[in-house]
C-alpha cells in the first residue's frame, strides 16, 4: 500500500490494518447500497501505552470518510485529510481535559451523534480515553451503543478490555481490535519516512521509547526531552547523600509542573480571551456590562476544567518519568542475570551494569517495585510531591 494511505500513520500493525481495512470496504458498501458484511456500529481499540490507539480509531475514520475509488483510506481525498486533521464535519473526537469523561458531556455527545451525517457517510464518534468514563457517562454511552443511529460508528479507545478499563456491557457491544508494542525497526522507520528523523537518531530514539511511537518522535525532535529523560536517569545513581533524595524529588517534580505549563499556559490564555469575547467583554454597546457581570460563572468553570487539565497533564509527565525509572531498575535484573534481551535503554547499559555490581538483585527489585507503588499512589490521587519522595527515599536505601 502507498505510503500516503491513512494506514501509513498505524505503525508495526498489520493484522488490526487488514482487519479496518476490509470492515472500511464494507462500510462503503452499505453507504452504496453494494453490501456491507463485516462492519459494525462500535469498536474498542485496545493495546499497551505507545501502540496507536487513537491513531488507529482515527485512521479508521478517514477510511469510512475516504471518496476515492478503490480501497478506502488513500490519504489524498478532501475526506481522508479533514478526518485525520480533525477538521471533519461528522468525526468527533473526545479527548478528556481532566481526570475523567463526566456523564454530562457524554450524554452531549450521544445526542449529537444521533444527527445525520452532514456529508452522507458516516457520523464517527472517537473516545480516545474510554477507561476515563465515570460511571453515569459509561451508563450514557451504552444506551447509544445498544441502540445506534443507522450512520453512526463509536470507535472506543483504553489499554486493555478488563474490566477496570471498560465495563463488560459496553464491552461486549463492541469489536474488538488488539494492538501490540511495535517493534523499534518499524518505528525507526516511520520517524524517518515520515517526520524526516536522521537514521542515526531515529534508531536511537526508537530502541530508548519503549515501543511507543509519540515517545519516540518527541525523542527524536525535542532537545528538552531528551534532556528530561537523562536527568531522570541519572537519579538511580546519584542518591549518594539522603540530601538528594529531596532534590531529586524537587527536580521531578518541577520537571512535571513545567511540562504542564508548556503545553496548557498559551492554550488556557487563548480560552479565556476567546470565552470573554463571546460574552461581550470588552464591548461598549448596550447591555454590555451587564453581559460582562453575568459571565463570572462562565469564566470560573472554564478555569476548574483548564486545572483539572493542568492536573492531568503534570501526572501524566511524572508518569512518563516513573517509567522510565522502572525501565533502568529492569535493566539491572536483566544485568544481573545476564538475560540475553534486549535493554529498555540500551544508552544507560554501563550505568546498568554499574549498578548491577553495587545492588544485590533483592535489593533492585525492592527499588522497582517502589516505582511501581509511586505509580498506584499517583493513580489514587496522593500529592505528587509526597508520593515522590516517599518513593525516592525508598530508591536511597534500597
Amino acid at each position: 500500500m502507498a505510503e500516503v494511505s491513512v494506514w501509513s500513520q498505524v505503525v508495526g500493525q498489520p493484522d488490526a490494518v487488514a482487519v479496518l481495512t476490509t470492515a472500511a470496504s464494507a462500510a462503503r458498501g452499505l453507504v452504496e447500497g453494494t453490501g456491507g458484511a463485516g462492519m459494525t456500529h462500535a469498536w474498542l481499540f485496545t493495546g499497551p501505552p505507545g501502540s496507536g490507539r487513537s491513531t488507529a480509531a482515527r485512521a479508521f475514520a478517514a477510511a469510512l470518510q475516504c471518496t476515492t475509488p478503490g480501497e478506502p483510506g488513500c490519504g489524498e481525498c478532501q475526506g481522508c485529510h479533514t478526518a485525520l486533521s480533525g477538521t471533519h464535519a461528522d468525526v468527533r473526537l473526545v479527548v478528556p481535559e481532566g481526570l475523567s469523561i463526566s456523564v454530562a458531556e457524554m450524554r452531549a455527545l450521544v445526542q449529537t451523534s444521533a444527527r445525520r451525517p452532514t456529508g452522507g457517510r458516516w457520523q464517527v464518534v472517537i473516545i480516545a480515553d474510554a477507561d476515563r468514563l465515570t460511571e453515569g457517562a459509561a451508563n450514557a454511552l451504552l444506551k447509544a451503543v445498544e441502540e445506534p443511529p443507522e450512520r453512526t460508528v463509536f470507535l472506543l479507545c483504553a489499554p486493555s478490555d478488563h474490566p477496570d478499563d471498560v465495563s463488560v456491557t459496553i464491552r461486549s457491544r463492541c469489536r474488538a481490535i488488539g494492538l501490540r508494542t511495535p517493534s523499534a525497526a518499524a518505528i525507526a522507520e516511520v520517524l524517518r519516512l515520515r517526520d524526516g528523523v536522521d537514521a542515526e537518531t531515529a534508531e536511537w530514539a526508537a530502541s530508548v521509547s519503549g515501543g511507543h511511537v509519540g515517545r519516540a518522535r518527541r525523542l527524536a525532535t525535542d532537545d528538552a526531552a531528551r534532556a528530561r529523560r537523562a536527568k531522570v536517569l541519572r537519579i538511580p545513581l546519584n542518591l549518594r547523600r539522603l540530601s538528594d533524595v529531596f532534590d531529586a524529588a524537587d527536580d521531578l517534580v518541577k520537571a512535571a509542573e513545567t511540562d504542564a505549563v508548556e503545553v496548557s499556559g498559551t492554550r488556557d490564555e487563548a480560552e479565556k480571551e476567546a470565552l470573554k469575547t463571546a460574552l461581550g467583554h470588552g464591548g461598549t454597546g448596550k447591555g454590555a456590562a451587564t453581559a460582562t457581570r453575568g459571565s463570572a460563572g462562565a469564566i470560573k468553570e472554564l478555569e476548574k476544567r483548564q486545572k483539572s487539565r493542568a492536573t492531568r497533564t503534570q501526572r501524566d509527565a511524572l508518569d512518563l518519568a516513573l517509567v522510565d525509572l522502572a525501565g533502568f531498575y529492569r535493566d539491572v535484573l536483566v544485568t544481573h542475570a545476564g538475560a540475553a534481551v534486549d535493554l529498555n535503554h540500551p544508552d544507560q547499559a554501563e550505568g546498568a551494569a554499574q549498578a548491577a555490581r553495587s545492588w544485590t538483585p533483592e535489593s533492585t527489585l525492592r527499588r522497582l517495585e517502589a516505582v511501581l507503588a509511586c505509580r498506584e499512589a499517583l493513580e489514587q490521587n496522593v500529592k505528587p510531591r509526597i508520593a515522590v519522595e516517599a518513593m525516592i527515599t525508598a530508591l536511597h536505601f534500597g
